[in-house]
């Protein structure tokens, strides 16, 4: 019988810690043990697999998804997946979900007094290519406020979702924008320690993806593994959906 490959582990440091005190919530969802970890079967490495039928235009395009345009600075968020050495990932769903451009998210927990925008839903996905690109056009979202502290904002982002060869590689991570100035006082930003890979979560401008007179374009190139691997959030946070 053939051995199941494991998953590899991160390298120290790259990663969000369980518990990081000033984010408030994770004092009570931090584990008080040592982790254990589950034997990897069949089932953990194999499957969803996922069909491009699945896609469709205003799937990874935000702004087009209801009969009017969206208010809010329209961008283009693009880059490519990546493995530890750098090779493309193809096939793979990448999911986005954000707040509007007033800083609201589409869903009940969220009772922030900014306006909701009926032409924005806040939610996309589209595949990667067989060189591992992904493209989504959207609105930039907008700072928000939220109960972590007193006078507490979360800094511009976007969640990531990505879906790999199996249902235990489901990675979360979230994408923030240059020059933030909330950025040095986010708990959730700052959770990890490696200051090199906690700025790997900020998206660079980028002048070849930008379309003339319509959208500034931003790169987000995302490491599953590895020494440059992106931050991946290790539990859901609670924050905002």
């Amino acid at each position: 019988m053939n051995k199941i490959p494991g998953y590899r582990h991160y390298v120290a440091g790259t990663q969000p810690n369980h518990l990081h005190r000033p984010y408030v919530s994770s004092i009570k969802r931090a584990p008080l043990q040592a982790l254990v970890p589950l034997p990897q079967t069949l089932s953990e490495i194999t499957g969803p697999v996922f069909e491009p039928e699945i896609l469709d235009v205003k799937a990874c395009d935000l702004t087009r998804q209801h009969s009017g345009e969206p208010l809010g600075e329209r961008i283009i968020v693009s880059g490519r997946v990546l493995d530890e050495n750098s090779r493309p990932v193809p096939q793979t769903l990448v999911e986005i979900w954000q707040a509007n451009a007033a800083g609201r998210y589409l869903h009940s927990w969220d009772q922030h007094n900014a306006p909701l925008d009926p032409n924005f839903t806040g939610c996309g996905h589209t595949m990667t290519d067989s060189e591992g690109r992904y493209r989504f056009v959207t609105i930039r979202p907008g700072e928000y406020p939220w109960g972590n502290h007193d006078n507490a904002w979360r800094p511009a982002h976007i969640h990531f979702s990505l879906w790999g060869p199996a249902f235990a590689t489901r990675l979360v991570t979230q994408m923030y924008f240059q020059g933030d100035p909330l950025l040095p006082f986010d708990p959730i930003f700052n959770c990890t320690d490696d200051e090199k890979a906690r700025n790997r979560l900020i998206s660079q401008f980028d002048w070849e993806t930008t379309i003339p007179s319509q959208a500034l374009g931003f790169r987000f190139d995302i490491f599953l593994s590895g020494r440059e691997s992106t931050p991946m959030e290790t539990h859901s946070h609670g924050e905002k959906p």
